[in-house]
């Protein structure tokens, strides 16, 4: 740990853990997903699919696969089936992130508060968090979906801090994504960016914003 690292911690009482990226594993399948189904369905997908899918709302992809791939097929029946290749992927497949149990444990025993703000939905992390043993350390899970506004809004964070009975300051967040650590941090909460070699494509950026920038998550841990 690096003296940097030692000041990131220094005052704080709690943490929030974004999910995809940083405790789990799981950015991968925003890339593959639409590969994976195309190839389930025997058609061989386009170079760089996913890069054009990754920008995209799961409505989108389904709707650029019915237009390139299958115009036969609504675009709500590919939706539903994306939906449940996604599901199989949190529930039996994502592993935890190398270190995530470690750092979990690290923090647990300074007495640090663990929440967690997350995009994705609430069935799915539960599961892929239970199954690799972490879901029992997580005080709570706060989710984009029940807080109604995305991570270009702190609301999410604020409402974890809440929970915590913490001031912002007090709070270090963890995120892989330029925009959400950007949001934190300039809501006034400290930041730990979190690299992914599966998610943010502007590394220099997540380094350049985070209070402390991490490409091993028990880089963190004394």
């Amino acid at each position: 740990m690096s003296t940097r690292e030692t000041e990131v911690l220094s005052g704080i009482k709690g943490v929030i853990f974004d999910l995809d990226g940083v405790l789990l594993d799981s950015m991968s399948i925003w890339t593959d997903l639409g590969a994976r189904y195309l190839q389930s369905l025997n058609i061989a997908p386009e170079e760089g699919l996913g890069d054009i899918l990754f920008s995209m709302s799961m409505e989108q992809g389904a709707q650029y696969l019915k237009e390139h791939y299958l115009p036969d097929k609504g675009a709500e029946a590919i939706l539903k089936d994306l939906q449940e290749l996604l599901k199989d992927f949190y529930y039996n497949e994502v592993a935890a992130k190398e270190g995530a149990a470690e750092l979990i444990r690290f923090l647990k025993m300074r007495g640090i508060k663990i929440t967690a703000a997350t995009s994705s939905p609430r069935g799915h992390v539960e599961r892929a968090l239970e199954r690799n043993g972490l879901l029992a350390d997580i005080e709570v899970i706060f989710t984009v979906a029940e807080v109604g506004v995305s991570k270009h809004s702190p609301d999410i964070y604020d409402a974890a801090a809440k929970y915590m009975g913490l001031r912002r300051e007090e709070v270090l967040v963890f995120e892989d994504s330029l925009y959400a650590l950007k949001t934190a941090h300039d809501a006034g909460f400290k930041t730990a960016g979190v690299y992914d070699g599966n998610g943010e494509k502007d590394q220099e950026g997540v380094a350049a914003t985070g209070d402390v920038y991490l490409r091993r998550l028990t880089e963190l841990i004394i």
